[in-house]
């Protein structure tokens, strides 16, 4: 089997250090270089013909963002970014993704080499995911905008339900940026670190008419809005009283990861039941399909994104294994899909 090539960059001789280690680990990955900016990084690149480069975001000569954005328009190819787990990292991570990174890592301000250890397993995961990624799907941007409100709601639905992990940021946003108003409310689960999830909802809101928040405590879900999973809690919907609410849990991981999709899906079936639209889309791993099937049991409309849009058909593909689709579509015609099954006009 041909083994991952992988350059690290990175200015900081610890992390390329310990990277190199973690990677090395794995028999399928091999590192053919290491550099300590983008200039020594460009020079690299055509000697050694990296499949995945693992990139720092704060470096001299040049930053991380800007070496992204020349590397995108000029080579394309897959970027794990290596993002310090702040505010600033946050912001400067997403603005990563849309130029098309395809996924990070985050590095702490201190311990980092124990903390880089523990999720060692995390790290090779992602290297070998991006090998294997769509990265054409990475920057794929929705053109459409929004059309009119809808004036009149399908009472078939009470609910929209979204679950996402890699490349799912991007793909939330442009699905979630085509929407009109008028609509139920949506919630989404989306694989992410809880400082990076309040910036991600921040910026989602500022690209919307809709009005999209992250749920920090129990409230009561309402039309038009969008309902984020906090990055280290799980979110449920509840309904009482004829009224639905989101609330969060700090629980047990489920399939490794809180929030996690399963858990807001199996709760929305308790909620709204056949009245809920599911919709699961890019990332890694299974999440959210057994939930996506369970909404499609109770009589629910339940969409995966599939393959060709997807930045990884990790998510969406066993969703469809497991029949647990009741339409699998491009990225592109979600949004249309979603005010259709919606509007009742």
């Amino acid at each position: 089997m041909k083994k991952i090539r992988v350059l690290i960059v990175d200015d900081s001789a610890l992390i390329r250090l310990l990277l190199s280690e973690i990677l090395s680990q794995d028999k399928s990955i091999n590192i053919v270089g290491t550099a300590s900016d983008p200039y020594e990084a460009r020079e690299k690149i055509k000697k050694t013909h990296p499949d995945v480069i693992t990139l720092d975001v704060e470096m001299p000569r040049m930053d991380g963002l800007t070496f992204l954005s020349n590397l995108m328009r000029l080579r394309p190819m897959p970027v794990v970014m290596i993002s310090t787990l702040t505010q600033k990292g946050a912001d400067v991570t997403l603005r990563a993704l849309e130029l098309g990174a395809f996924d990070f890592v985050c590095k702490p301000s201190t311990q980092i080499k124990e903390t880089l250890t523990e999720y060692s397993q995390e790290i090779i995961e992602k290297v070998k995911a991006a090998a294997h990624s769509n990265i054409s799907s990475a920057a794929l941007t929705i053109p459409n905008k929004p059309t009119a409100a809808i004036k009149q709601q399908s009472q078939q639905f009470e609910l929209i339900a979204i679950g996402a992990s890699t490349g799912g940021t991007e793909a939330i946003k442009n699905v979630v940026s085509a929407l009109p108003t008028g609509l139920p409310p949506i919630v989404i689960a989306q694989h992410i670190p809880d400082v990076f999830s309040t910036s991600y909802a921040k910026r989602l809101d500022s690209l919307t008419e809709l009005t999209v928040l992250e749920v920090r405590s129990t409230q009561e879900l309402k039309q038009s809005h969008v309902y984020i999973a906090p990055g280290d809690d799980h979110l449920l919907v509840t309904k009482r009283q004829g009224k639905l609410f989101g609330s969060i849990e700090k629980t047990e991981l489920v399939n490794r990861h809180r929030p996690s999709v399963d858990v807001l899906f199996d709760s929305v079936v308790k909620a709204t039941g056949k009245k809920t639209l599911g919709i699961i889309l890019t990332g890694m791993g299974a999440d959210g399909a057994a939930g996506l099937k369970n909404i499609k049991l109770a009589g629910g409309i339940t969409l995966a994104q599939d393959e060709a849009s997807s930045v990884v058909w990790g998510m969406p593909g066993a969703a469809v294994k497991m029949d647990a689709a009741t339409k699998v579509l491009p990225l592109q015609k979600i949004p249309q899909a979603i005010v259709r099954f919606i509007s009742s006009d």
